[in-house]
């Protein structure tokens, strides 16, 4: 299953090193950040329950960036 979130992040690099701690998180397939539309694509591995998993997408982005917001 694939979902689209809007994001809020601040700067270019931080969106690229999100995108590196949303892939590491587990349950999530595949994840992609855009920084300049402020949008994230996750891709999900089949099992697993979006909500709980994007809930630790964001702990994990927010170490990189206290301020993002993910909008589930």
């Amino acid at each position: 299953m694939k979902k689209s979130y809007k994001i809020e992040v601040d700067c270019a690099n931080c969106a690229n090193l999100m995108q590196d701690e949303a892939n590491k998180t587990k349950g999530v397939k595949n994840a992609s950040v855009n920084f300049l539309i402020q949008k994230m694509d996750v891709e999900f591995i089949d099992g697993f329950d979006t909500d709980s998993v994007m809930k630790e997408v964001l702990k994990n982005c927010k170490k990189v960036e206290e301020d993002c917001e993910i909008y589930i």
